[in-house]
């Protein structure tokens, strides 16, 4: 068959909603600035969907970096690679300021999340190895161990029992052929909003020869004493072997990084292709994710605003009687039973009528008859926004309950 044929026949499991989806339900446009109130299709909604934990996108001294950077540098400098024209000593800074905040002998910059984990993956394990991974994965991660071209196994989600059993099986197998076991988990998932059990892993460390390698996208910035994550808030840091993190959620930018023992993070620099061939992370970025650090460091209060949402945001949906999970951190999923008609009805009318805007989670990112509605607390949402928010989840479940929804149409043309 012809590929594009192909294609055309199977659109896959999200496209094939795309006819009535695109510009609504998928891929909508926010406008304005970024904050709680934004602009949706002419009016104005509360927002509940950006990974703006700590409302870094729009702190002025954040805007005046940003600004400054773009002005000094441009968006081009450094011009290449790291490694053969684009470093500096403010990459190298940003580094070592990294490490040291995560506690972590090294550090090195990449340019995007994704395709870090991606890339550290692949860089870290070869033939002989065995990566034992979380079954509730990011994508990333998931892409990363599909790359890997020796034995890889997955274990229940934050189940030790399994885990213990998927170790037993690698071991069997570099018993033989020589090779290491690299377990991946995440600090913080980001869709149920459970913290990974850090702490039940890295007690298994006495029994089973392995590295952990600790994805904390979200949880860099909102867990822990300091914001250094969630091994700091667990206690474990020290166990983590290489700690990853974005700068896509709690700092509000484009990068990445990770940390680890000086040799491990050495060679990562000469051996992830993903950074080898691939322009260094812009000037303007850098000079802005410094400043975010700062931030991070010196004001301890937007975490603490952070955690005053969250608490006022989750404790109120729960005596609404609402189910929210087992959640421990900032990601609030609203979890609904329904079909993919309900869900669609309940985004429009949370979004028409009660002006909220939150992310909507249907098959296949969760099971048949679920529909997670995700909401993302940030330290400059209110509690008024809060309690708007609480009453209008509040109706929604109501007529979902009754069975309104499955009555009524969208309507055409969105």
């Amino acid at each position: 068959m012809d590929l594009f044929e192909k294609i055309a026949a199977n659109r896959g499991p999200l496209g094939s909603h795309s006819h009535y989806a695109h510009g609504y339900f998928a891929f909508p446009k926010l406008e304005g600035e970024i904050k709680p109130r934004m602009i949706f299709r002419g009016k104005e909604v509360l927002t509940w969907s950006l990974n703006n934990y700590l409302g870094l996108a729009n702190h002025p001294e954040v805007r005046k970096a940003d600004a400054e950077g773009a002005a000094e540098y441009g968006m081009a400098l450094p011009m290449g690679a790291r490694m053969m024209s684009g470093n500096s000593n403010l990459h190298e800074q940003l580094e070592s300021e990294l490490a040291e905040f995560v506690a972590k002998p090294d550090c090195m910059l990449l340019n995007f999340g994704y395709q870090g984990v991606v890339s550290i993956i692949d860089a870290m394990v070869g033939r002989h190895d065995v990566i034992v991974y979380d079954a509730e994965s990011h994508a990333c991660i998931i892409d990363g161990v599909r790359l890997h071209q020796g034995k890889r196994f997955v274990y229940t989600h934050n189940d030790m029992a399994s885990l213990e059993k998927q170790l037993e099986r690698a071991k069997r197998i570099t018993d033989e052929t020589g090779g290491g076991i690299l377990v991946i988990t995440e600090g913080v998932f980001g869709m149920s909003g459970n913290q990974g059990d850090l702490r039940g892993v890295i007690a298994l460390k006495d029994k089973y020869e392995f590295r952990l390698f600790v994805d904390d996208a979200h949880g860099f910035g909102t867990m822990g004493a300091t914001g250094a994550g969630t091994g700091e808030e667990q206690g474990v840091q020290d166990g983590i072997d290489l700690y990853f993190s974005t700068f896509a959620k709690s700092m509000a930018s484009i990068g990445a990084f990770v940390a680890g023992p000086e040799n491990v993070i050495e060679y990562l620099r000469y051996n992830m292709r993903s950074q080898i061939f691939a322009k260094s992370l812009p000037m303007p970025l850098v000079v802005g994710a410094l400043k975010r650090l700062e931030l991070l460091r010196t004001q301890p209060e937007l975490k603490e605003n952070l955690w005053t949402v969250v608490r006022a945001l989750q404790s109120g949906l729960r005596e609404k009687g609402l189910n929210i999970g087992t959640t421990t951190s900032p990601v609030t999923p609203v979890l609904l039973q329904g079909q993919l008609s309900d869900a669609t009805q309940i985004t429009f009318d949370l979004r028409e009528n009660h002006g909220i805007f939150c992310s909507i989670v249907v098959y296949p990112v969760v099971p048949k008859g679920v529909i997670m509605l995700r909401l993302i607390p940030t330290a400059v949402h209110s509690l008024d926004d809060v309690a708007v928010t609480i009453k209008a989840f509040e109706a929604v479940a109501e007529k979902l309950n009754k069975g309104l929804y499955s009555k009524a149409e969208v309507p055409a043309g969105l």
